[in-house]
């Protein structure tokens, strides 16, 4: 038995939460988020993996769109040339209908790249933290204490 969350209450008494309210609906499981299966690796400390199953589908009936913190990945097949009058179906078990998911990206992810081989779309990820705001290391000197000037008012 599935029940589902509504977020209605909370989107009635919040305001500036969009994207956490977004985020709680995309995390909720539904029917049609498991189509097409995927997996997500970390390859390195700041490398990560998204393998998709898309048997079927070519590289020209595949989407990639990265905006923003979202990775967006559409698959739509091209018109059925195979059901001919010398070749029809007697059973389709290979699902062909389209698909749309959505993947919510850390803050400095960035999408590298991304292979299709053997049914399966491999997308690279790379966290990039912009040296700004990477830790540094601050030196302590020893003796007097450093001046700090202060303004006047």
């Amino acid at each position: 038995m599935r029940t589902t969350i509504d977020f209605a209450p909370l989107f009635r008494s919040t305001v500036g939460f969009d994207r956490l309210t977004r985020l709680l609906e995309q995390a909720t499981p539904s029917e049609e988020q498991a189509y097409p299966p995927y997996n997500i690796e970390k390859t390195a400390e700041n490398a990560y993996r998204i393998t998709l199953a898309v048997a079927g589908f070519s590289e020209d009936e595949l989407e990639l769109v990265a905006h923003e913190n979202t990775l967006i990945i559409k698959g739509k097949q091209k018109s059925d040339n195979d059901n001919t009058a010398n070749n029809a179906f007697l059973y389709r078990g290979i699902a062909a209908r389209a698909f749309e998911r959505r993947f919510q990206l850390a803050d400095h992810v960035q999408v590298k790249g991304a292979n299709l081989a053997n049914g399966l779309l491999q997308v690279e990820l790379v966290r990039e933290i912009p040296e700004q705001l990477k830790p540094r290391k601050v030196a302590i000197s020893t003796g007097t204490a450093p001046q700090i000037e202060q303004k006047a008012a």
